[in-house]
């Protein structure tokens, strides 16, 4: 895809999750910044600062943490999601690792970038307000439910919610994601198609 069909995947979204008038998603289109990222390439390392935030139009992107030596998979992101790390724009460092695990094309956001187009269009600032807040009550209402399920739960949630994912993915970083070993998750996914035949 050309970056002009990815502006217009900006402007889907936009048209789609806020009610902005036609005028200012236009406005936030041409001031975008769209760019492409390889497969392996970490955006974000442990100890960085959080300059940027990210709303992924192609690609998946994985955030994890290295505790005691091993990865823990955090989050995967796909088509549409956005990603704040914690910390974002707060001079503080990071905790989390971000990594493109496919070619992945996104549009980026800085905090100067905000405050200048904030400080021209005062109205986008409570529409990305109202939008932060949404994408955060969806993460905690996640979590609750990620904390309180088993691991095959766990695993029927995300064949629901995003079965393409556990295609996209290594399956190690599925496991970890799930908080399972990867022989526990085959043992979970060979025990689910027994169910089933």
């Amino acid at each position: 895809m050309a970056k002009e069909e990815f502006t217009n995947e900006f402007v889907k979204f936009l048209s789609k999750n806020t009610s902005l008038p036609c005028e200012l998603i236009n406005i936030l289109a041409e001031n975008n910044i769209i760019q492409n990222f390889k497969k392996g390439t970490l955006l974000l390392k442990e100890g960085d600062k959080a300059n940027e935030c990210y709303l992924v139009l192609k690609g998946c992107i994985r955030s994890y943490m290295i505790k005691d030596g091993d990865e823990k998979t955090i989050e995967f992101y796909t088509e549409e999601q956005w990603i704040s790390p914690p910390g974002y724009g707060k001079e503080i460092p990071s905790e989390l690792y971000l990594e493109c695990i496919e070619d992945t094309i996104a549009s980026i956001g800085t905090p100067e970038r905000e405050a200048e187009i904030f400080g021209k269009y005062p109205e986008l600032e409570s529409a990305s307000r109202i939008m932060a807040e949404e994408v955060m009550a969806n993460h905690q209402s996640s979590f609750a439910d990620f904390k309180i399920s088993s691991a095959e739960e766990r695993y029927l949630q995300l064949q629901k919610e995003k079965p393409d994912l556990i295609q996209r993915v290594p399956q190690y970083q599925l496991a970890s994601y799930l908080g399972v070993t990867p022989e526990s998750l085959s043992r979970i996914r060979k025990r689910l198609v027994q169910k089933h035949s």
